[in-house]
């Protein structure tokens, strides 16, 4: 018997590692990665993402909102 593949539509959050290359967030899951280059970041974080849902099914319940805020600081 064969299961339905589900297609999800997740977010990631990718920043430059201060190490060198970049760092892979995905908040509906909390997984993080990194990679040599914004494509390798992307393609192990859908692998560790994958494979944390096989673990941990997610039932989405909505879209996440990517926004941004300000805040004040010391010069």
């Amino acid at each position: 018997m064969y299961s339905k593949l589900l297609i999800m539509e997740l977010s990631a959050i990718v920043t430059p590692s201060t190490e060198g290359g970049y760092v892979a967030f995905n908040p509906e899951t909390g997984t993080t990665t990194q990679g040599e280059t914004i494509e390798g970041a992307l393609a192990n974080l859908r692998e560790a993402t994958e494979l944390y849902l096989e673990e941990f099914p997610l039932i989405q319940s909505g879209r996440s909102l990517l926004t941004t805020f300000q805040v004040a600081t010391h010069a």
